[in-house]
């Protein structure tokens, strides 16, 4: 099944007072971690013309512009979005506009709106002229190519005839006009242009899940690639000669992805690269964006590798890593022609500096620090872990330990990531910083089924929810209350997404395990998660089936309702906490509601928050602060940690607004022969 799946259907969200002691770090107010962020998001435009970023406006994040030879105080808002924050933006080809996406309330169902940066402010607004460039209730809108060929066209897809396959549809910029490219009745899921803005390949799944890149003719599309629902294949761009496409697969025999060429014409494959120390997937590849040549390729293990394909370019970033030792670099934006890029520089312990870099000229001129105020002196190392599960499988993970306290008897959070095929990777993490700072261990594994160490550790993962994925989760905990690490009696788990349901599974089938734990958008049941996913995830069913199981068949409704926490909630006691977006279109709400009602019903002590405002995690800070805000004195009480004893008195009215009465959730449902917990072969 192709990479795209497995990114789409992957996210995470994450008294009275205890004195500090002496050693520790100060307790760093919860606002630095989850308040509104005071600027972010910087890009160039492509003609390098205007620097753009994120700060809120009117009490929300949204889009601001300057000249590039300005002062940040000279800048403009661009757009005035209320209710939402902006998650991010991009410039139009031509730079002649902004170009975001935004959703309602959390529904995933996004629309497209544009922005003159050159036009006036409105009087009453402060800010140019929005243009919504799809205005469509209940579709979701996708951009497959913003080609540099045609400026003033977006190549995007719409689901609004059948809400399953997205139509393609040429969009210009400058008017709004729409054209239907193509209805889709052919199941495809991604269309690939070349750079000269042709429509050149398509990929879909088929009636298996299994992937099929095809070659579109002017007689219909011929297949001339494809891989099993198991594997993974993608085109990742044009080559430099815009003949061959380059292409990431693991295929037949491979386990670590490769990087290859696939000749469209012959359906020719040549391997150009997999990872050198051959222990991770092919991570990526870099093309210039001026003449598209390969500048570098990636991995990932417990850190960054780059193999650099460019001498000119390479000797350019040894200069630029060596202005910023012991920090990791990230390429962002550039203009055109790459004379001016936008760099990030990070590490665990820093959320970031923002630079702007002028290769030719060796100079690099700091923007901002990413929440200057967050002191880094007081945040907490976080180092590879690796250890061992229940049946010798090593598994990969990163532990955060308090900084100024001793490793010894510490209280223990596990936080899963979401997906479940996706990883966490090296680097700041404020969940792992601010559950560190309040005086815990934070353990997070990259278990079985995660993404980026080859297909058999992706595979080893099916049909192991809640069993041997589990036992990665548990048997971290015993490896670092073994080693003295983490006090046996004070181990947490929380999670999101995947996560939350790795939470519920923890506390349903190992309940001697846990003594806190908060589930934040994860599903209860199974069963009535597959039921319930949105339509425009159809091309993924047959994936989840193939990685879950299949719950037409009589076997995988079995192991499915065996799997499902909620039909053990009667061996849950671990204190619960479980918070939820009303409009998460992901994880309905009456998973949530499923589980409370149920640990309700057994008289275990269970906390509720729904934000109505919110989809699949929280996006507003406002929430979020709202959600830490419970979570202090929850983890404080039952794992002994530390709190923030103040809360501003809008937190704690946000608060009270998004806290239910568990006596009012009804949506308790028993799943039959949901009597034992799934147990794994060791």
């Amino acid at each position: 099944m192709a990479n795209w799946v497995l990114a789409v259907l992957a996210f995470i969200i994450l008294t009275a007072p205890v004195a500090a002691r002496a050693e520790q770090p100060p307790i760093i107010d919860r606002k630095l971690f989850f308040g509104e962020i005071e600027i972010i998001g910087e890009e160039i435009s492509p003609d390098g013309r205007y620097v753009s970023f994120l700060k809120p406006y009117r009490g929300t994040r949204n889009i601001w512009v300057k000249r590039t030879d300005e002062p940040f105080s000279a800048a403009r808002p661009m757009s005035a979005e209320a209710s939402r924050p902006v998650g991010g933006y991009f410039w139009s080809r031509d730079s002649k506009y902004l170009l975001y996406a935004q959703d309602a309330a959390g529904d995933e169902n996004f629309n497209i709106y544009a922005v003159d940066p050159t036009l006036p402010a409105d009087a009453k607004s402060g800010v140019p002229a929005t243009r919504a460039l799809t205005n469509l209730k209940g579709v979701r809108t996708l951009i497959y190519a913003v080609p540099r060929a045609k400026p003033d066209v977006l190549y995007i897809g719409l689901n609004d005839r059948d809400a399953r396959w997205h139509d393609l549809y040429e969009l210009r910029l400058s008017t709004g006009e729409m054209k239907l490219l193509h209805k889709n009745t052919e199941q495809i899921v991604v269309w690939y242009f070349d750079h000269d803005a042709n429509l050149r390949l398509a990929a879909r799944t088929n009636q298996a899940g299994d992937t099929e890149i095809l070659r579109i003719d002017p007689d219909g599309f011929k297949l001339i690639y494809s891989c099993t629902v198991l594997e993974g294949c993608g085109v990742a761009g044009f080559d430099a000669q815009n003949d061959h496409v380059y292409l990431e697969t693991n295929k037949g025999s491979l386990n670590l992805s490769e990087l290859e060429t696939l000749d469209p014409a012959t359906r020719a494959t040549t391997k150009v690269e997999s990872d050198p120390k051959q222990h991770v997937d092919f991570g990526g590849v870099i093309l210039s964006q001026a003449d598209y040549r390969v500048l570098f390729t990636k991995y990932e293990d417990d850190g960054v590798r780059r193999y650099f394909k460019d001498h000119t370019f390479e000797v350019q970033c040894r200069w630029l890593e060596s202005q910023l030792p012991g920090k990791e670099v990230r390429f962002g934006a550039r203009t055109a022609d790459e004379k001016l890029w936008i760099v990030s520089a990070h590490s665990d312990t820093d959320p970031g500096e923002v630079y702007v870099w002028n290769p030719a000229a060796k100079t690099l001129a700091l923007q901002y620090r990413v929440r200057e105020e967050l002191p880094r002196a007081s945040l907490s190392a976080r180092r590879p872990y690796h250890y061992k599960s229940s049946d010798g499988l090593d598994i990969p993970a990163y532990l955060t330990l308090p900084k100024g306290l001793p490793s010894k008897n510490l209280p223990l959070i596990v936080l899963p990531h979401g997906g479940p095929w996706a990883q966490d990777h090296f680097g700041y993490d404020t969940f792992a910083q601010f559950l560190s700072n309040r005086g815990y261990a934070v353990l997070q594994p990259n278990f079985r089924g995660s993404t980026g160490y080859g297909k058999s550790y992706l595979n080893a993962g099916n049909g192991e929810w809640g069993r041997k994925m589990q036992d990665d989760l548990t048997w971290g905990v015993k490896a670092l209350i073994a080693d003295g690490t983490a006090d046996a009696k004070r181990v947490g788990i929380v999670g999101a997404s995947y996560g939350g349901y790795a939470t519920l599974a923890g506390v349903a089938f190992t309940p001697d395990l846990y003594r806190a734990a908060v589930d934040i958008v994860g599903p209860s049941n199974l069963i009535t998660l597959l039921d319930a996913l949105p339509p425009y995830w159809e091309a993924g069913r047959k994936l989840m089936y193939a990685r879950m199981a299949d719950p037409t068949t009589a076997a995988g409704k079995t192991l499915l309702t065996a799997e499902s926490p909620l039909g053990q909630a009667r061996a849950i006691v671990t204190p619960l906490m479980v918070v939820q977006g009303r409009n998460d279109p992901r994880v309905n709400i009456r998973e949530s509601d499923q589980i409370v009602a149920a640990v309700r019903d057994n008289g275990k002590p269970v906390e509720y928050l729904v934000a109505p405002d919110e989809g699949h995690g929280f996006a507003r800070p406002i929430n979020n602060l709202a959600m830490v805000t419970a979570m202090e004195p929850f983890l404080e009480k039952y794992l002994g940690g530390r709190r923030q004893a103040d809360v501003p008195p809008d937190v704690e009215a946000k608060l009270k607004e998004i806290t239910v009465d568990t006596k009012t959730v009804s949506g308790a449902v028993t799943l039959k022969g949901a009597t034992a917990t799934p147990q794994s072969d060791n």
